[in-house]
C-alpha cells in the first residue's frame, strides 16, 4: 500500500533538488555575465588609454617636427640672404632685404617667399606647405616652401602643360606600344589602362595623365609628342627654363619618378600650377571629376577615371571650390599635392603641400590651408 507522506516527502526533495540546481545555474549565469563586463570594461580602459597615448605621442611629435622644420626654414633663410650680395636685389632695393636666389623671374613670378610668415598651424601635418594668392601673385603663408623635393606626380601638372602647347588636334590618335606598358609596369606607376597596341586619342592620353596619374598615358604623350620620353624631358626643362625655375629645378622624366637629379621646390610648383591653370585646356583638365576615354577595340565602353583628390574633397568646407588638383607621392616625399582654389569670396588661390603621412592626411592639410587662411 502506497505511503501518501513518504510519496510527498520524495516529491519535495526533488523539488528542492531542482530548485538547488535552478539557483547554481542561475548564479553560474550571473558570474560569467560579470566576469564579460569586467573584461569588457577592462577592454574599454586599454583601448582608451592606447588611443589617449598615441594622440599624445602624436600631438609631440608633430610640434616637435613643426619646430625642426621652422628651425632648418630659419637657418636656411638666414644662410640664404648672407650667401646674396647686397647689390643683387631688385632696382631700388636698399640692400637690407634680398630675394632668394631661387625665386622666378618669369612671366608667372610670384612674389613674397623671403617675407612670408612662417605657417604653423598644428592642423596641418605635412612638414612643407606654401599657400599663394593668385590673383596678385604673392606668397602668403608657408613652412620650407624653398626646400629640394621629390615632386612625384606633381610633375605631370608639367607634363601637362607642355603636352597642350605642343598639341593641335585633340582627336589625333596614338597607338600604345609595348615599350610603354613595359616602362608604366616596370616603375609600378598608376595607369589608366590602356593595353599594348590599342589606339587611343591625345585626349584621352591628356586626361589619362592627371585623373588617374596614369603612367601609360603619361608615357604616351610624351612620345606621341616629342618621338621620345628623352626628347619630351627636354622640352619639360626648357619650359621650367622660360618659367624661370631652372635654377632650382630639374625634371629627368614626365611621369615623376624618384630620381636625384629630378627635383623642384613647392614655390616651383606653385609657379607651374599657376601657369597650368591659365591654359584653358590645363585648367579644364585639371578641373574634371569623372571622364570616360573614347571606345576602342580593346575597350569598347571607353574606362572611367576619376580624380580622386577632388572628388574626396568637394564635400569639406575649404571656404570656397577647388578647382584643379594633382597628387603624388614617393617614398622620399610622402603623400604630396598641388591645388588650385577659388573661394566664396572669388579670390583664386593655389596651395602646395608635401610628406603627408597618408592620402586622407594630404586631403585634409588642404582642407585646413584653405579653411584657416584664406578669405
Amino acid at each position: 500500500m502506497i505511503n501518501i507522506e513518504e510519496e510527498n516527502d520524495e516529491a519535495w526533495e526533488r523539488g528542492r533538488a531542482r530548485r538547488r540546481a535552478e539557483r547554481r545555474r542561475r548564479r553560474r549565469r550571473q558570474a560569467r555575465i560579470r566576469r564579460a563586463m569586467v573584461l569588457a570594461c577592462m577592454g574599454l580602459v586599454l583601448i582608451l588609454v592606447v588611443v589617449l597615448g598615441v594622440t599624445t605621442v602624436r600631438r609631440i611629435s608633430n610640434k616637435s617636427e613643426k619646430g625642426t622644420v621652422e628651425s632648418i626654414y630659419l637657418t636656411q633663410k638666414t644662410k640664404l640672404k648672407a650667401a646674396v650680395p647686397a647689390d643683387t636685389g631688385a632696382a631700388g632695393d636698399t640692400g637690407t632685404e634680398t630675394s632668394f636666389p631661387y625665386v622666378s623671374t618669369g612671366d608667372y613670378a610670384i612674389s613674397g617667399l623671403d617675407t612670408a610668415p612662417y605657417l604653423g598651424s598644428d592642423e596641418v601635418t605635412s612638414t612643407r606647405a606654401l599657400l599663394v594668392d593668385a590673383d596678385n601673385r604673392t606668397v602668403l603663408y608657408q613652412r620650407g616652401a624653398g626646400d629640394r623635393i621629390s615632386p612625384a606626380s606633381m610633375t605631370k601638372v608639367l607634363t601637362l602643360l607642355v603636352a597642350v602647347e605642343h598639341v593641335s588636334n585633340l582627336s589625333d590618335t596614338f597607338t600604345i606600344t609595348r615599350e610603354i606598358t613595359d616602362y608604366s609596369y616596370s616603375h609600378d606607376c598608376s595607369a589608366v589602362g590602356f593595353d599594348e597596341n590599342e589606339t587611343v586619342t591625345v585626349k584621352d592620353l591628356l586626361y589619362g595623365t592627371i585623373l588617374p596619374s596614369g603612367g601609360d598615358a603619361a608615357a604616351g604623350l610624351a612620345c606621341y609628342v616629342s618621338g621620345s620620353l628623352d626628347g619630351f624631358v627636354e622640352l619639360m626643362n626648357q619650359k621650367l627654363q622660360e618659367l624661370g625655375l631652372s635654377g632650382s629645378a630639374h625634371f629627368t622624366n614626365c611621369v615623376g619618378l624618384y630620381d636625384d637629379n629630378h627635383y623642384c621646390t613647392l614655390y616651383d610648383l606653385a609657379v607651374i600650377m599657376e601657369a597650368a591653370m591659365d591654359n584653358e585646356l590645363c585648367r579644364e583638365i585639371l578641373n574634371t571629376r569623372t571622364y570616360v576615354t573614347s571606345s576602342t577595340e580593346q575597350h569598347p565602353d571607353g574606362i572611367t577615371i576619376s580624380n580622386w583628390f577632388l572628388r574626396r574633397i568637394e564635400d569639406k568646407d575649404t571656404h570656397g571650390e577647388i578647382i584643379g588638383a594633382k597628387t603624388g607621392y614617393v617614398v622620399q616625399s610622402g603623400n604630396c599635392a598641388v591645388s588650385s582654389s577659388k573661394s566664396d569670396s572669388g579670390r583664386q588661390y593655389i596651395c602646395v603641400t608635401a610628406d603627408a603621412h597618408s592620402a586622407w592626411r594630404c586631403i585634409y592639410d588642404h582642407v585646413a590651408v584653405y579653411a584657416n587662411y584664406t578669405e
